[in-house]
């Protein structure tokens, strides 16, 4: 019988995966979308504020993954790799609803009732409890510029190292750290301001 450590042994990393993808293998490609899709809907909403228009970024990725599979070479991380891709599709989103001067995204999904009452196993107080947390947080993180809020989401939110994030972001490690702990300040000072708010 396999131990617990040989199972773990016989896990794909990612880069074997993709680059099993890249001689012919689908299944592998499966493996990746069912590997990242939950986390990087998550990293695009951070940005967009909008789940509808996140899973649609997500898409975006996996289909540039599918398309453009030779484009990645093992030199960097494939989570280096896909993070960017997806973090450029969420910026071109928000530029272009910039040019739409549509809402801003700290005001989406603020009327949207039903959002609220999709998980029934929570009681009606504690699903508005963790709804006014989330928005608040949401509201925070989008107060951030966008140099302080693209490290705060692959930092905090992703738990990205900092390396990583150095590649994602094309900045030097230095600049990633001092960005990290001032937007952390920025946060910080925020949710304050609107924890003060909401208590009026």
């Amino acid at each position: 019988m396999k131990s617990e450590s040989d199972k773990e042994d016989l896990t794909p990393s990612d880069e074997e995966l993709i680059e099993r993808f890249q001689n012919g293998d689908l299944y592998a490609f499966d493996l990746i979308v069912k590997r990242y899709k939950d986390q990087l809907i998550n990293f695009a909403y951070r940005f967009l504020g909008d789940l509808e228009d996140s899973e649609d970024i997500v898409q975006e990725t996996f289909l540039r993954v599918f398309r453009k599979k030779d484009a990645y070479k093992n030199v960097a991380k494939f989570s280096t790799w896909i993070y960017t891709i997806t973090g450029n599709l969420a910026k071109t989103e928000l530029r272009r609803r910039k040019r739409r001067k549509l809402l801003s995204i700290s005001n989406l999904g603020y009327n949207n009732k039903d959002y609220e009452l999709r998980d029934l196993k929570k009681g009606p107080e504690e699903r508005v409890d963790l709804s006014i947390q989330d928005e608040m947080i949401q509201k925070a993180i989008n107060s951030l510029s966008k140099k302080f809020k693209e490290v705060i989401i692959l930092r905090d939110i992703q738990e990205l190292s900092y390396e990583e994030i150095s590649n994602i972001a094309k900045i030097p490690l230095g600049t990633v750290k001092s960005r990290v702990n001032r937007g952390r300040l920025k946060l910080q000072e925020k949710l304050s301001e609107l924890l003060k708010d909401s208590k009026k």
